[in-house]
């Protein structure tokens, strides 16, 4: 492979982190009486690029995406990922494709039941009710793909992505980068000795962002960039409002309101009404931010500045509803998460994180409702 400003070779030790990702055994969880599946993930994957071929669905090459792939080229590797995001380059011609490929997951499954459990009932609609958490198919001029999303009540799923076609790829620098899996894959199957420093395959990593360079620069200094951010889709707020929750910060602060507006206005295009609104926010918090009450407090916090302050494309009762719901929900996690830090003259605040804001904390905080966002102090 002809290596291009946005390729980069892995060492061993990324290489090394990379096997212990795919050595390692995942559990789906079965909802109602559903047994959970322990799934080496290995087995499983070539599991599912066996059943692709068996269907005559040509498989280009297989990659390894997200937080998962981000932590492994990261230099300060904390084993801090979600989902566990896997991208099969599939040949996708028509809807019957897309049918193909939900049944060769759901009937993969089946391999790893424990034994003991009868499957002669099993089909595809009944293992989809019990073990998906998501599911998604896109066909258009410009874009050819399915995810299907496997349920772990931990937040890590395993979510495949199976992709011909696909314009946006990410949203920030930081989640750009994609590990190509089939040499390692490769490597297991023909070689009896195992990975030693001077003995391990060539595994090459791409940022679909642009320069490897910059994006790993971005990543190691914790810096939110973008390219093109009229193309970011609804979510893309919700995952900005994470970055900052985590300490991120933007590389250009002079851009960064324009950013802001841009991802607001697509919000409430793909997500118009209060209900998907609601939907989407308790989704975004039970996947990223499990057992973290705090976490999910700090988060709705950010996300409520941010809407506050770039939403422009909303009239204002509109704006003023959503601001309502972010505020129902973090005052359901307020009660032991909201923890005064410092004393200004005579009153106790909390800090927001990334937002440069103090709330003002009564006696009894712990029932303090620190609403609304007149009550803010600028901490300098």
């Amino acid at each position: 492979m002809e290596m291009t400003n946005n390729r980069q070779v892995l060492t061993f030790d990324q290489v090394n982190r990379l096997h212990n990702v795919l050595s390692q055994t995942v559990f789906i969880h079965g909802r109602g009486n559903f047994p959970t599946l322990e799934v080496p993930l290995t087995d499983f994957i070539e599991t599912v690029t066996a059943g692709l071929k068996e269907e005559g669905l040509k498989v280009r090459d297989l990659r390894l995406n997200g937080s998962t792939a981000s932590n492994i080229l990261s230099i300060e590797s904390n084993c801090c990922y979600n989902d566990i995001d896997l991208i099969f380059g599939v040949e996708i011609r028509s809807n019957s494709h897309l049918q193909q490929i939900k049944c060769v997951v759901l009937n993969s499954l089946l391999n790893f039941f424990p034994n003991g459990v009868s499957k002669d009932r099993m089909n595809s609609c009944t293992l989809k009710e019990a073990y998906v958490q998501k599911m998604v198919k896109v066909s258009t001029d410009n874009d050819r793909w399915s995810l299907i999303s496997l349920w772990n009540n931990e937040g890590k799923n395993v979510e495949l992505k199976f992709v011909d076609s696909m314009r946006r790829q990410f949203e920030f620098s930081v989640d750009s980068f994609q590990i190509v899996l089939d040499s390692l894959l490769g490597f297991y199957k023909l070689s009896p000795v195992p990975m030693k420093p001077n003995f391990f395959p060539t595994v090459v990593a791409e940022s679909v962002y642009g320069d490897m360079k910059v994006a790993l620069h971005h990543l190691d200094n914790k810096l939110i960039a973008t390219r093109n951010p009229e193309e970011i889709r609804g979510g893309g707020l919700l995952k900005y409002c994470n970055l900052l929750v985590r300490n991120y910060v933007p590389e250009n602060f002079e851009e960064i309101k324009i950013l802001e507006r841009y991802m607001c206005s697509r919000f409430f295009i793909d997500f118009s009404d209060l209900q998907q609104q609601q939907q989407k926010l308790e989704s975004y918090l039970a996947n990223h931010f499990i057992g973290d009450e705090r976490g999910q407090y700090e988060y709705l916090m950010v996300l409520y500045h941010i809407v506050a302050s770039s939403t422009v494309c909303l009239m204002g009762h509109e704006r003023k509803q959503t601001l309502r719901l972010i505020d129902f929900l973090a005052k359901q996690h307020s009660i032991i998460s909201y923890i005064p830090v410092m004393v200004y003259g005579d009153k106790s605040y909390s800090f927001i994180p990334a937002t440069g804001y103090m709330v003002p904390v009564s006696d009894n905080s712990h029932n303090f409702n620190p609403y609304p966002f007149s009550n803010l102090v600028p901490c300098f």
